[in-house]
């Protein structure tokens, strides 16, 4: 018993870290430190690159990628959800429906991008498997917003929960692109089933 309340201790100690860090470092959530792991270890993110960031509220990862990619690239984000924070002027933002797409002007944009990222997930119900399946769905549609839009060669990052469902969509990933990797960042909570796809160089 002893053991568990310490396991416990220490998770919101680690989340506490992280959240302050966060707001040290001017980033409105902690979720920025996965995005960086997964640019230290992969390399994902370059200057002068057009990025799309699919579920990108509340703006952490949109500010990093737009520190990556400098002056000369572009960041352009859409979310169901406001982004209520400043933003530096080669960042785009639509607070819009992925799944509808009814921006024209904002998806002429990102044709031809070298990065898209998705962070999207859904609505939790604490089923683990509804809410893997959720996730799921949410990642099918990140991969084909990649297949539609991504430039030859191009990179692709998204986040899945972990379930029935994960084996059939790395294939489907591993069918669009030349290197699959999957990918745990350390500042994921320890008792989260997300993990990250990491897939570089489209066919």
């Amino acid at each position: 018993m002893a053991a568990r309340k310490k396991s416990r201790k220490s998770g919101r100690q680690w989340a506490d870290h992280l959240t302050h860090k966060a707001k040290s470092d001017n980033y409105p959530a902690r979720s920025v430190y996965k995005l960086e792991e997964i640019q230290q270890k992969f390399r994902i993110m370059q200057k002068k690159d057009v990025v799309l960031d699919l579920g990108c509220a509340p703006g952490s990862w949109l500010l990093y990628a737009s520190k990556l990619v400098g002056p000369e690239g572009r960041v352009l984000g859409i979310d169901l959800k406001s982004v209520d924070i400043g933003l530096p002027v080669n960042i785009t933002v639509i607070q819009d429906d992925i799944l509808q797409m009814t921006n024209d002007t904002f998806f002429e944009q990102a044709a031809g991008c070298q990065v898209v990222l998705s962070d999207m997930a859904p609505a939790t119900t604490g089923r683990k498997d509804v809410d893997a399946f959720r996730s799921f769905e949410l990642c099918k549609t990140a991969l084909d917003v990649a297949d539609q839009f991504l430039a030859a060669n191009g990179h692709f990052v998204c986040k899945i929960f972990q379930g029935n469902e994960f084996a059939g969509f790395e294939k489907q990933v591993n069918a669009l692109f030349r290197d699959c990797r999957i990918f745990k960042p350390e500042s994921c909570r320890k008792q989260s089933k997300e993990i990250y796809i990491i897939a570089k160089n489209k066919r």
